[in-house]
């Protein structure tokens, strides 16, 4: 049987694994298709892909998610086959089958594979008959509050429901006891149905402690498996990974080992082909319960990549031409390490909710040996509300974990974003954290150490507000009369006929404000993008970037954002502050729970508001009458609109 040809590829994705797979594509000779949606026209995707096709919509449910219309453009840019990513539809098994039926080449694993798998609830069954230890948990057809609330009690509490076609923590809530049940798998139902089209829900006991470690497997079509060693992804917040890393510190060869060949076992029960990963809960006797299985490509591929020397989308690709594993499972390398952390547009700050906006400042860090940025956008960008919050994955390889450690500060240090909130910080603080050193990794370690990831605000020092200063007032352009470029009366710099030089100004910062005036004495210097302090006989070097009125400034480890404001209009906006609650981000309007004239209490929900495939829901923070309703269901609200006005009673 002779070969498939397969000349072009389409990415039935965005984002930055769109980027990734269309780099080995190209790597390969193949010509590269993009699809995008409306929002996505002038994407970075796009913009990279030999060929782009318009998918129209905005919503993942009008565009990314529109089979025939994938297989269309697919058709129409003359692609023989079709890359599916992470996320979307990439563990669909009609995707699969009519992609199949079109006559065109899934790079993927057969939609049979997918049903047994990339169900939760069908694998779990699978690995069960199979005598693989399982977690305890509920994952029936029945999907009523009803027998989710018997299974519960008879699992224990606390319980974790998970969409059981979801993965990246959507669909999926954590429930610490039966009152909280009800709301917890009615918003758990709808997430799902909204990333994967698919409602069902499973549930499980939340085990305490456990470490998050998965097997990279990889099968061809002439019966061959192996394993890729293992990845440890126990730092997470949502239920979603933040940092991943190979190999998972502390473990033996022989529970690697072991892992491994179970992980085999279950892909060649299932006749799979192609990347995947088995996923498993580990405690801390060294015992391991089947999780999930992943029938695709993961996010954090890039640190097996790392410690093998192997290009996994190029195997993707070969593997699909019918060709056999290029080595055997002996011949596996293991080298080094790597740690990946992913870098996603939100506030840690505030409930991790997700952040939109203009990339007003995007520097990624400098290449070289043992460093890797994995991206999907630029400097200028928008990231809208539709789609998942990840900017990117910054990769670190090591001779030993300390190195890759200690390689992965340095780049997140050399990382300057603005225009949004982001992740940065409190990923540098967890790669920095003492026990994130040692090793000692579970998935509470977010929780445990929350107070020193997550710290509270500390007033900005005298010393930052000088250098601040003296930084904004160098930096800024000077404003020169057109009829006189020479004029002094022109130039923003502080003259003043017959006195000494002064300068006011009222400056901003993480939510502080500071009046600053300075005359000629200059204490700190700026050139270019590094301005030059000395306090207390200590020079010190920071980087200072303008971006038109902003100014962006590192201080102490973080890159601080400083603007300008005018005293008497922040009065006035504030006097003219109607009250009521906002819409915390941009976003859909999925539930309005209330009306005008009616008493809640505190806590109570009153809205639920979409943004990148998650749900987030408006609270009453006291009790109080509604006094009125600015927002409907179905509505695109932008971050900062009044949505309810709540009058406390």
């Amino acid at each position: 049987m002779s070969a498939p040809v397969l000349t072009t590829l389409l990415v039935a994705n965005r984002g930055e694994i769109a980027c990734r797979v269309m780099r080995t594509a190209k790597a390969l000779g193949l010509t590269t298709v993009a699809v995008h949606s409306a929002t996505d026209r002038e994407a970075r995707h796009s913009r990279e892909a030999d060929i782009r096709v318009d998918l129209g919509g905005s919503k993942a449910a009008d565009s990314y998610l529109q089979i025939d219309k994938l297989i269309a453009a697919a058709k129409a840019s003359g692609a023989q086959a079709i890359h599916p990513g992470y996320g979307f539809l990439s563990e669909n098994a009609g995707f699969a089958r009519a992609i199949e039926e079109a006559g065109l080449i899934f790079l993927g694993p057969p939609a049979s594979a997918i049903d047994a798998m990339g169900s939760k609830s069908a694998a779990k069954a699978l690995m069960e008959t199979a005598g693989v230890p399982l977690v305890p948990g509920y994952h029936g057809e029945a999907q009523d509050l009803d027998t989710f609330r018997d299974a519960c009690e008879h699992i224990g509490y606390p319980v974790l429901l998970k969409a059981t076609a979801g993965g990246g923590g959507k669909g999926m809530k954590v429930v610490e006891d039966v009152s909280q049940l009800a709301e917890a798998l009615a918003s758990a139902q709808r997430e799902a149905q909204s990333s994967f089209g698919d409602s069902r829900m499973l549930v499980e006991k939340y085990l305490l402690k456990p470490r998050h470690v998965e097997i990279q497997v990889f099968a061809d079509q002439h019966g061959n498996c192996l394993y890729l060693n293992e990845r440890d992804c126990s730092i997470q917040r949502r239920h979603q990974k933040v940092v991943e890393e190979a190999p998972a510190p502390g473990l033996s060869p022989e529970l690697r080992r072991a892992m491994g060949e179970a992980a085999v076992r279950s892909a060649q029960a299932i006749g799979y082909v192609g990347a995947g990963t088995v996923e498993f809960l580990l405690d801390a006797r060294g015992e391991f319960f089947f999780m999930e299985m992943n029938t695709r490509l993961q996010v954090e591929h890039p640190v097996t990549e790392a410690i093998t020397g192997l290009d996994l989308v190029a195997w993707q690709i070969r593997v699909a031409r019918g060709e056999a594993l290029p080595m055997t499972q002996a011949e596996v390398p293991l080298i080094g390490h790597a740690i990946e952390v992913r870098l996603y547009a939100e506030d840690p700050g505030n409930d991790f909710l997700p952040a939109t906006g203009r990339l007003e400042l995007y520097r990624e860090s400098a290449e070289g040996p043992g460093r890797r940025v994995d991206s999907g956008v630029e400097e200028g960008d928008e990231i809208s509300p539709f789609y998942d919050p990840m900017l990117g994955k910054l990769i670190a390889w090591g001779e030993d974990r300390e190195q890759a450690r200690l390689r992965l500060l340095s780049m997140l240090d050399e990382f300057a974003i603005g225009g949004l909130k982001t992740n940065i910080n409190f990923l540098r603080r967890i790669v920095g954290h003492p026990a994130f050193a040692a090793a000692e990794l579970d998935t509470g370690f977010i929780p445990r150490y929350q107070e020193e990831l997550l710290p509270a605000a500390a007033d900005l020092s005298d010393e930052f507000w000088q250098a601040a200063a003296q930084a904004f007032a160098q930096s800024q352009p000077n404003a020169t009369r057109a009829d006189d470029l020479s004029s002094p009366w022109g130039i923003s710099n502080g003259f003043r006929a017959g006195l000494p030089r002064e300068i006011t100004l009222h400056l901003s910062s993480e939510g502080q404000d500071r009046a600053l005036t300075f005359g000629d004495t200059c204490l700190a210097h700026l050139k270019g993008e590094q301005l030059l302090t000395e306090h207390n006989g200590l020079r010190r070097q920071h980087r200072a970037i303008r971006r038109g009125d902003v100014l962006y400034l590192q201080w102490e480890g973080e890159l601080r954002r400083i603007e300008s404001y005018d005293p008497i209009s922040a009065v006035e906006a504030s006097h003219s502050h109607q009250g009521g609650l906002t819409a915390p981000m941009n976003g859909s309007i999925v539930r309005v729970l209330v009306e005008a004239g009616q008493t809640v209490e505190a806590g109570a929900q009153l809205v639920v508001l979409e943004a990148m495939k998650m749900e987030h829901s408006i609270r009453a923070p006291h009790a109080g009458v509604i006094k009125a309703l600015y927002c409907q269901e179905g509505e695109m609200v932008s971050e900062g609109s009044a949505l309810v006005e709540l009058e406390e009673a």
